[in-house]
């Protein structure tokens, strides 16, 4: 097991990709790498200023190690706006492991990826995310107490999910009541990008409430499973950006808020569970702003998730968890409201809002 720790003062020096805006005064990257079971991964703490970072191990098979880098960079500071905008007392953090999580995962892979998250001493607790799963947390938890989202029959809160999914209904439900004066969903035509467990959920939601949902997936079995279950129709086309819809949620990976995607998007409201959907936040959150389009900031409405395993540590229980996910729907309406009356967008709004908590804590500790 070995250790290389950089400063970010280290890591600007190195490579100009900390120039770029993935990098924002992040506290702490940790590279990590096990010989043994090959792992490779690296954490990121962005700030814990409110309290210790806390956010999911996400495995994933990257094009390459940068890439990576940028992930856990945008990843970990998403969790510091998410947990501050959401009242939380945690800062921002997360992981990735380099590997497909079908083919490379292992024992032995997670146990030594867990030596590398006790090794920070609770500065970074972990949790469940894309390629890993509620079997993983609880291993995790057999070496290091710095884990959540483990399983119930271990005194955790379980599988996220469903509370992520239900927040981010709450958020879409919010901004079609911004939207269109009212937050009916019946004949509302939707697409929802990325049918894993998150977006199972709130296809669900939206199938009960009325909704036309549209879906699609790189798995093909899992449209099939989906579409059977709720009656979604599976989307046929090639370009979902051009499809007839009202309202367009992803599910999947970020950045599919773009250049190529403004050209032809007809949807007038944007509310998934995607992390980072505006590929440049700057640049994609002003366009969204000047066409009309209401974006339902991702750190904010998919924020459930981080909500319920917070439970393991503040000691709530599951209603107190759904009770306070339910306040997505207000908390959305504030941000677009504060934003339309400051003529900034959205994602600028919910960011304000976070940094002032964390800001206000700060003079706190002063």
């Amino acid at each position: 097991m070995t250790t290389k720790i950089y400063t970010p003062e280290d890591l600007k020096k190195s490579n100009p990709v900390f120039g770029q805006v993935s990098f924002d005064n992040h506290e702490q990257i940790v590279f990590c790498h096990d010989k043994d079971s090959e792992l490779k991964a690296i954490i990121g703490i962005h700030n814990t200023t409110l309290g210790p970072s806390l956010g999911g191990t996400r495995m994933w098979n990257y094009q390459s190690e940068w890439e990576a880098l940028n992930d856990v960079l945008r990843l970990s500071r998403g969790m510091t706006y998410k947990s501050a905008i959401s009242g939380l007392d945690l800062g921002g953090g997360k992981a990735v492991i380099i590997g497909d999580s079908k083919k490379d995962k292992n024992p032995e892979l997670i146990k030594a990826f867990a030596r590398y998250v006790d090794s920070l001493s609770g500065r970074y607790i972990t949790a469940e995310d894309v390629g890993t799963t509620t079997a993983d947390m609880d291993l995790i938890h057999s070496i290091t107490p710095h884990v959540t989202g483990i399983s119930e029959t271990l005194g955790g809160s379980g599988n996220p999910s469903p509370v992520t999914a239900y927040g981010v209904f709450m958020g879409l439900k919010a901004a079609v009541k911004f939207k269109y004066d009212s937050d009916d969903l019946n004949g509302k035509k939707v697409l929802v990008q990325g049918v894993g467990n998150v977006g199972e959920t709130l296809v669900k939601h939206l199938t009960e409430n009325g909704a036309v949902v549209q879906i699609t997936d790189i798995s093909e079995e899992r449209l099939n499973e989906v579409s059977k279950k709720y009656g979604a129709q599976i989307f046929s086309g090639t370009d979902i950006y051009s499809a007839d819809i009202d309202i367009y949620s992803p599910c999947a990976l970020g950045a599919t808020i773009n250049d190529e995607a403004l050209e032809r998007l007809k949807a007038k409201v944007i509310a998934g569970a995607a992390n980072n959907q505006l590929a440049i936040e700057a640049v994609h959150g002003k366009k969204l702003q000047e066409k009309g389009i209401v974006y339902a900031p991702d750190f904010l409405i998919n924020a459930g998730g981080i909500i319920n395993v917070f439970g393991e540590i503040a000691h709530y229980d599951s209603g107190e968890a759904m009770k306070r996910t339910e306040n997505i729907y207000n908390t959305t309406l504030e941000v677009l409201h504060f934003a339309k009356e400051h003529n900034i967008t959205s994602n600028q709004a919910a960011m304000k809002k976070a940094e002032q908590r964390i800001e206000a804590k700060s003079r706190e500790s002063k």
